[in-house]
């Protein structure tokens, strides 16, 4: 018997800066990710926000690793206005915590199993009891906190064969932005699993990092709340993304760029 085809997507969407951002619902993009997390199809989704896009304009290495992600959401509420803008017009923001958080409660409906790849082992500690409690039938395969120091070959060998052989259906990566995104593009092919990388999401959930009132989220201010919180560490990348990125919408909105709108 034949094995059955793999159904080819063609991704729709739109170009913000040099980022191609899926215009997907909540319900497609949950969806997309179980299916291939069923078949344990080595895949990566990034969360993108202001500081991805701007990242990937200035690097045409990392815009590379972002344009070829199974899936790029539109994490930052700009970026998902831009999206609006683009067309897109009922296109929502769709966050890393917000994300992970749904699909766990999916993955506890399907039987799919999580892993946890990145932080530190109190945050992880932390995490494990709340989603636990919140999702008592949810199946953990496994977390890892990896040193911040670049691994050695032998070292990253023995994560991902961690990771491997837990069985995990969906890896959710929480190592900050760019590596992350980097992390997971160099595993593509490696991990047996859809990786997902969610940023902060790990501290949000395992509350050793507050997050933003919901008004301030709907509002596109997540980003004004936590560099409040964290001033000292978010004040350079902040003040030099959110001006860079709206420096850049002025130029292309006066010189006009041809928007891709499909990807195959």
């Amino acid at each position: 018997m034949k094995p059955k085809a793999k159904k080819k997507i063609i991704r729709s969407g739109a170009y913000v800066l040099d980022t191609f951002i899926d215009a997907t619902s909540w319900d497609d993009a949950i969806s997309r990710i179980a299916d291939w997390a069923a078949e344990h199809q080595s895949r990566y989704v990034t969360l993108c926000n202001v500081h991805s896009v701007v990242t990937g304009s200035q690097s045409a290495q990392f815009a590379n690793v972002i344009n070829q992600a199974d899936m790029a959401l539109p994490d930052g509420a700009p970026i998902a206005w831009m999206m609006r803008k683009e067309g897109f017009t009922e296109q929502q923001r769709i966050s890393g915590p917000d994300l992970m958080l749904r699909y766990l409660a999916e993955a506890e409906r399907s039987g799919q199993s999580v892993f946890f790849y990145g932080s530190v082992d109190d945050t992880l500690a932390k995490l494990r009891g709340r989603m636990m409690a919140k999702f008592p039938k949810l199946k953990i395969a496994g977390m890892v906190s990896p040193p911040f120091r670049k691994l050695t070959e032998q070292e990253d060998a023995e994560y991902t064969q961690k990771i491997n052989a837990s069985g995990a259906h969906v890896v959710f990566v929480g190592l900050g932005c760019p590596k992350q995104e980097i992390w997971m593009s160099e595993h593509r092919g490696a991990v047996k699993a859809v990786m997902v990388g969610v940023g902060a999401a790990f501290d949000y959930h395992a509350g050793t990092l507050r997050r933003a009132p919901a008004w301030m989220q709907q509002r596109g201010l997540e980003w004004l709340y936590r560099f409040v919180c964290e001033p000292r560490r978010l004040a350079r990348r902040y003040l030099e993304t959110n001006s860079v990125f709206m420096a850049k919408l002025a130029a292309r909105a006066v010189f006009g760029r041809d928007p891709k709108q499909q990807k195959g």
